[in-house]
């Protein structure tokens, strides 16, 4: 038994570092090849850097016209974000609290949606939404992303709103307290961990996305970091130090935020996990 433990857990402790070594590995050569001229990329893209120099970035930073990119990134990513959480935590509030055929007929309407890939939709999407002139606008996409998110997060929310007690909310509503008070102050709060880990997802996604922004945001003022990205890769050449110095720039904020959200992130995941 001692014996099988210890190739069990030797065995545990490689996957481990292959897993490690996937994620890790790709990253790595992003930043090693952001240092590098353009032909020493393509001729051995896994050697290092023969000098390390930071014209890269700086060139980055131009052609992205960074700070813009950074603003229009944020601006969608956060409104995008607390619409999603808003609306479906209230709606997966109403869908539980309010129990009729039709409540469940849209909850599993919303579970139906999921199933259907974005690329389906991609043609009479911009097709529709382009004739009604919702297109190359901002608050547009934050519109856009309330839809394709509201479905997973209100089927998350949803099934956390059934461990709420029903006893608080009586006790608020004895107390004089509105519906809407009673779930700004006693329900959300209590959603917490749930709130947490669809605060994570949708921000990995809607950071990173590239295709849905770049069939609305037409204009290269209103680009994000991912379009932004697009500027190093022309017809007939492409700038791969310049353009993984950009990755590497759009990547960064992202890991600031885990850096700095890393205790509260971990501990909501794991609550949700133990609920």
């Amino acid at each position: 038994m001692a014996l099988r433990n210890k190739l069990r857990k030797g065995l545990l402790f490689v996957v481990t570092l292959l897993l490690l070594a996937a994620f890790i590995v790709p990253l790595v050569m992003i930043v090693i090849n952001s240092f590098k001229e353009r032909l020493d990329v393509v001729r051995n893209p896994f050697a290092l850097p023969k000098t390390f120099s930071w014209d890269n970035y700086v060139e980055a930073y131009q052609t992205m016209n960074y700070s813009h990119a950074l603003m229009n990134s944020l601006l969608v990513t956060i409104f995008s974000v607390l619409l999603i959480v808003a609306f479906s935590a209230m709606l997966a509030y109403y869908l539980v609290r309010w129990k009729s055929k039709l409540n469940n007929v849209i909850l599993m309407m919303l579970v139906a949606s999921m199933i259907i890939p974005f690329q389906a939709l991609m043609i009479p999407f911009v097709s529709i939404y382009g004739n009604l002139g919702f297109l190359n606008s901002k608050f547009a996409l934050m519109y856009f992303y309330l839809g394709f998110g509201l479905g997973l997060a209100t089927f998350m929310y949803h099934g956390f709103v059934k461990g709420v007690p029903k006893e608080l909310e009586e006790a608020a509503m004895i107390d004089g307290a509105s519906r809407l008070r009673v779930f700004a102050q006693v329900v959300f709060p209590i959603l917490k961990p749930i709130t947490t880990t669809i605060v994570i997802l949708d921000v990995l996604w809607i950071w990173n996305d590239f295709l849905l922004p770049s069939l609305v945001l037409v204009a290269d003022d209103a680009r994000t970091l991912p379009l932004s990205t697009f500027y190093f890769f022309g017809q007939y050449t492409s700038n791969y130090n310049t353009a993984m110095a950009g990755l590497v720039l759009s990547i960064a904020p992202v890991l600031l935020f885990y850096l700095v959200m890393q205790k509260q992130i971990i501990q909501g995941v794991t609550e949700g996990a133990v609920k």
